[in-house]
């Protein structure tokens, strides 16, 4: 095909591939190198020697130019093609964040096995039940709210000597407590600090000689108080008791701050509290939940952070306490060890831990956990319903988290004569708001889950209470107690922001099974929340980090497969129409996540499909995006049929998006189908099939692994990050070469798209080497170049471009490196020595 065909769009076959492309006859005029001056001059002299009149010569001359310019205007729509999709929102020659969206995708999708899908917290299987002499409850956590006040049992007691599991610092907390009489601890709910404030009371009140625990009235000497009227009202309660009643007892009172009106005690009033037990030779634990409320708490003097206790302690001790009665025969203690070792190895097998799925437990959880394997390993519970009952442990915590959050706002508000009335709103939803976000968010900065935590509690607040604007707290964050309430941890780690990395303090669950347990428990169990929840996915979809909008839509995916025809009509089909290319990604990465989830791929599939052939404009770029994910068709070709229905329509009014997502099926396993349907989209004759292949062709030069790596964790590319993806392929797949080098000889050959590839041609070459001096891809380019260089006229090509780069004012190409290069592309075997003499 002639550089005037193809500039004027003639519906001609581009160059064929194979052997009759590469020879010199194949193609004629097609095959020119860069336009050089000599060449202007001798075509300008011919013209002039010529019998033309000179009137002809004008007409000539005119053609001439209009040809040029519309070559021109070719070759400028072409170069418009080859733009990135997010390119719009984000400058003509700015970068673009598909990479780091890539990268915030993988990463996030880590959190959402495709193992723990629907059923996996469906607590309706598994809520209890008797095994043998074991129950195990599988429903909520064991709650001492019932027992408000009055002395704790002695079998209660006995058996905390048994089996409680001494926290980090518990020595120094038993100090306190004797020497000041008082101890204010604080703590995360289920952390087993009611479990510690009862142990440090019995032994500074119970006789140190007697360890069992048997003497009588020993459990008369720790009592529960009654939460209402706190401090004050124990201190009171001390100086009215009788001598004998309270010399020497203990008391525990738990003291909620999250309720309306609740203020911490202040110094004075523990002081008080203090002298009355040193009269009466008592003591007493004040236990407070962590948080902003409890930090003056903390700085007094009888304040003491109580950390929870050792994980692998808790499961052996309660492991041992479940298998003990099971031992009772003459080689009981033979048996037991074997047992007890055998549970401890069931424990640590891979499928075990990642259905329990929480990096540290509690003690209800141990305790759980440990019937579990208890049951197992006597043969009373099976495999599955072993699995079963560790996947509700985290359930079991999300439901905790969320139940009955809102019923304080149901108490009437303040009257003139003062009384509790309702919490502000603000305050009472950023804990839980905090914890979705977490959900949503996990692996991102702190800063960024804190202020999308800020944004969701501006909208359950609302939501909740539509007549009032929530108040927005500004100095009431705690992040201490935000890890500690959400467990939660801190993690340094990196983040990439205008395509530069940079230090960044990352925040997770400490759990695997925690975010998808959240997302179920709020979509499944709260419907209420569902809008708010929207309009805070949509709000995130318009945010310009990678790793706040990406996120947000690998979770949404999530909340769609719980309930797709609600998350179709209220995100999908809404963001999928948007005017922005990032909502119209968001609705397409959201619909890749329930693709995830067989039981929605066929559903899925068939939108996806409607879409390509009759949707509307954004709806079909948002169905380019879908299917560049690699499930959202049967089959690659399928997926290649559609993303040419997409890139043909409309004058290619959207080859742009449909020739990238051709390119992110390149990264696939069924990378030489995706080339081979490339080459016939080239030698169409339909110009609009070869735009096609050639935008193709050029964009898959210019994208890097980063921007299309898959989510295969043993994929051959995921060393090579930052490679572009052709010298990516070329190393590990030799058979993909001689294709792509076909390609980009066709590209190459043809006028229109002739500059962007050279182009894309030099930034391959100047990757051979990194900025820092490092080898870069040296290897795939000594694959690719031989291929692509194998007659005169290309190597011409390569010898002009090799110059020009070194003579570039702004960036010239070193010389060693420019000789490099020509090495590779020419082996050693074709060499003729004039290399070297002609530098």
């Amino acid at each position: 095909m002639s550089d005037d065909q193809q500039a004027g769009g003639a519906a001609e076959p581009a160059p064929q591939k194979g052997a009759d492309a590469r020879s010199p006859e194949a193609d004629g005029k097609a095959r020119n190198d860069p336009p050089r001056a000599d060449e202007g001059r001798a075509e300008g002299d011919e013209g002039a020697a010529g019998n033309d009149a000179p009137e002809e010569g004008d007409v000539k001359k005119d053609q001439e130019k209009k040809q040029e310019e519309e070559r021109e205007r070719a070759a400028g729509r072409f170069k418009e093609h080859t733009r990135d999709p997010l390119a719009e929102e984000q400058g003509e020659d700015g970068t673009t964040d598909l990479a780091a969206a890539s990268r915030a995708r993988r990463a996030t999708r880590m959190l959402f096995d495709t193992g723990r899908d629907l059923n996996s917290f469906d607590r309706s299987y598994f809520q209890s039940a008797h095994i043998g002499d074991i129950h195990l409850r599988m429903d909520a956590r064991h709650s001492g709210a019932g027992m408000r006040s009055g002395p704790v049992p002695d079998e209660e007691l006995r058996r905390l000597r048994r089996v409680h599991v001494e926290p980090r610092g518990y020595v120094q907390l038993r100090k306190v407590l004797g020497t000041r009489r008082l101890l204010v601890l604080v703590a995360a709910p289920g952390t087993g600090r009611t479990s510690t404030a009862l142990s440090l009371l019995d032994e500074v009140t119970g006789p140190a000689a007697d360890p069992t625990g048997t003497e009588p009235g020993t459990g008369s000497r720790v009592r529960r108080v009654d939460p209402d009227g706190g401090v004050r009202k124990l201190a009171g309660s001390l100086a009215g008791e009788g001598e004998e009643a309270r010399r020497g007892s203990g008391y525990l009172l738990e003291l909620s701050l999250t309720g309306p009106g609740a203020l911490p005690p202040d110094e004075m009033d523990l002081d008080g509290l203090a002298a009355a037990l040193a009269r009466c030779e008592s003591y007493a634990v004040v236990v407070v939940t962590v948080g902003s409320a409890a930090n003056p708490l903390l700085a007094g003097r009888y304040g003491k952070l109580c950390p929870p206790a050792p994980t692998q302690e808790l499961l052996t001790t309660r492991l041992r306490e479940r298998l003990e009665e099971h031992a009772a025969a003459p080689d009981g203690e033979v048996r037991l060890a074997d047992l007890l070792a055998g549970a401890e190895e069931l424990a640590v097998r891979q499928d075990v831990k990642d259905a329990v799925g929480l990096k540290d437990l509690r003690p209800a959880e141990a305790e759980l956990l440990a019937s579990l394997l208890a049951g197992h390993q006597l043969g009373e519970v099976s495999r599955d319903e072993l699995l079963a009952g560790c996947r509700s442990l985290a359930a079991d915590q999300a439901q905790e988290w969320f139940a009955g959050v809102d019923r304080a706002l149901t108490a009437p508000p303040a009257g003139p004569e003062g009384g509790a009335g309702r919490p502000g709103t603000a305050a009472l939803f950023h804990p839980v708001a905090f914890r979705i976000a977490l959900a949503v968010l996990g692996g991102a900065s702190h800063s960024a889950v804190a202020a999308a935590a800020h944004l969701l509690t501006w909208e359950l607040s609302v939501q909740c209470d539509p007549d009032h604007t929530p108040a927005r707290p500004l100095f009431c964050d705690d992040p201490e107690a935000d890890l500690a309430l959400s467990r939660a941890e801190l993690t340094d780690g990196r983040l990439e922001v205008a395509g530069t990395e940079v230090p960044a303090r990352l925040i997770w669950y400490r759990g695997s099974a925690l975010p998808s347990a959240v997302l179920t428990e709020i979509w499944d169990r709260h419907f209420p929340v569902r809008a708010p929840i929207v309009r805070w996915l949509r709000l995130l979809a318009d945010d310009p980090r990678p790793q706040v909008w990406m996120r947000a839509a690998v979770a949404a995916g999530e909340l769609c497969a719980r309930d797709f025809d609600h998350g179709y009509a209220e995100l999908i089909r809404p963001l999928a129409e948007a005017a922005t290319p990032r909502r119209r990604i968001f609705a397409a990465t959201t619909l890749d996540q329930a693709a995830g989830h067989a039981s929605h791929r066929k559903a899925v599939r068939k939108l996806v499909d409607d879409w390509s052939r009759y949707g509307t404009k954004p709806l079909r770029w948002t169905a380019a995006m879908a299917l560049g994910y690699g499930n959202a068709a049967d089959t690659t070709e399928d997926a290649l049929d559609a993303l040419a229905r997409i890139g043909v329509r409309d004058d290619g009014e959207q080859l742009a998006v449909a020739s990238f997502n051709a390119v992110r099926l390149l990264a696939l396993p069924d990378g030489a189908k995706v080339l081979r349907r490339v080459a016939d989209w080239t030698h169409h004759k339909r110009t609009a099939y070869q735009d096609l292949g050639l935008v193709t062709t050029v964009r898959l030069a210019v994208t890097s692994v980063d921007e299309v790596l898959s989510d295969e964790p043993d994929s051959p590319l995921a060393d090579r990050a930052d490679w572009p993806l052709p010298l990516a392929l070329a190393v590990p797949r030799p058979e993909l070469v001689l294709p792509m080098a076909d390609l980009m000889w066709s590209a190459l050959n043809t006028a229109r798209s002739k500059e962007v590839a050279l182009d894309a041609l030099e930034s391959l070459l100047r990757s051979a080497v990194r900025g820092d001096g490092t080898e870069g891809t040296r290897p795939g380019l000594a694959a690719l170049l031989p291929a692509l260089a194998t007659e005169e006229n290309d190597r011409r090509r390569l010898d002009w471009l090799l110059r020009r780069m070194m003579n570039d004012p702004e960036n010239p190409l070193p010389d060693a490196q420019a000789r490099t290069l020509w090495w590779l592309a020419v082996p050693p075997k074709e060499r003729t020595g004039e290399e070297d003499s002609h530098g």
